[in-house]
């Protein structure tokens, strides 16, 4: 049986946040301009939140990934 190295699982974990980063830009093209309205007053959402947002969606899927391992 093969030992895993740190460097093995820190590449799985990049590997899965560049996943979830590339969906949300994905996600953020496809969708285009968002906005957020709340008490008459509104923001724009740019396409970098969405794509955090992604990155952290990649992690977490990671993180179940080795709950079940």
């Amino acid at each position: 049986m093969a030992r895993n190295r740190k460097e093995d699982k820190f590449v799985e974990a990049a590997g899965f946040a560049v996943g979830g980063a590339a969906a949300g830009a994905g996600v953020a093209a496809t969708v285009g301009g968002m906005g957020l309205a709340v008490g008459g007053t509104a923001i724009a959402i740019g396409s970098a939140p969405v794509v955090a947002a992604g990155t952290l969606v990649g992690l977490a899927a990671y993180g179940l990934k080795k709950l079940f391992d």
